[in-house]
């Protein structure tokens, strides 16, 4: 899946994953812990800025384009993050400190959960991709039960425009 910014803010809307560096491996803090993987599975931290005029809330997505699953696999979902947020903490995943009123919506775990890179053995590196939409309504009609896919229908009904931050890991 490919993902574009609206051409009016693409010098300006920006994401960093806070302590991976983009286009490079994911440290292990933030890697899946089970399924042969041994990391601390923390949500990585999030930051920020220049989100276009009229953004009203804010949907993140981390996803697995090169998983063996046919549709890829979708690790984090966040949505609901109130417009004036700049910034998610390292592990909010795990803490819920995440700003009122942001759901954590049901990623392909099977639960509204964060869960990292784990990669089948000897494919090479998969790619991480975190999306963060800015939308152009304050909340999604949906709970954390929602599918992932019924999470993207909704976003891309609403959005304003994408940023993206690409990382990798494989082993």
């Amino acid at each position: 899946m490919e993902y574009t910014m609206a051409d009016a803010t693409a010098s300006t809307f920006k994401i960093n994953v806070v302590g991976i560096p983009e286009n490079e491996t994911i440290p292990e803090t933030f890697v899946f812990n089970d399924w042969g993987c041994t990391g601390d599975n923390k949500s990585p931290g999030l930051e920020w800025s220049g989100a276009p005029d009229g953004t009203k809330s804010f949907a993140l997505t981390m996803y697995d384009p090169d998983a063996p699953t046919g549709s890829g696999f979708w690790h984090w979902i966040l949505f609901n993050i109130p417009a004036g947020t700049t910034s998610i903490p390292e592990n909010a995943a795990a803490t819920g400190d995440l700003p009122m009123p942001t759901v954590q919506g049901r990623s392909d775990w099977g639960a509204p959960i964060y869960g990292g890179p784990v990669p089948p053995p000897g494919d090479k590196p998969h790619r991480y991709v975190f999306t963060l939409h800015a939308l152009s309504v304050e909340a999604l009609p949906l709970d954390d039960q929602a599918s992932a896919a019924m999470v993207g229908f909704m976003v891309h009904q609403n959005k304003i425009a994408s940023t993206t931050f690409t990382a990798y890991y494989g082993r």
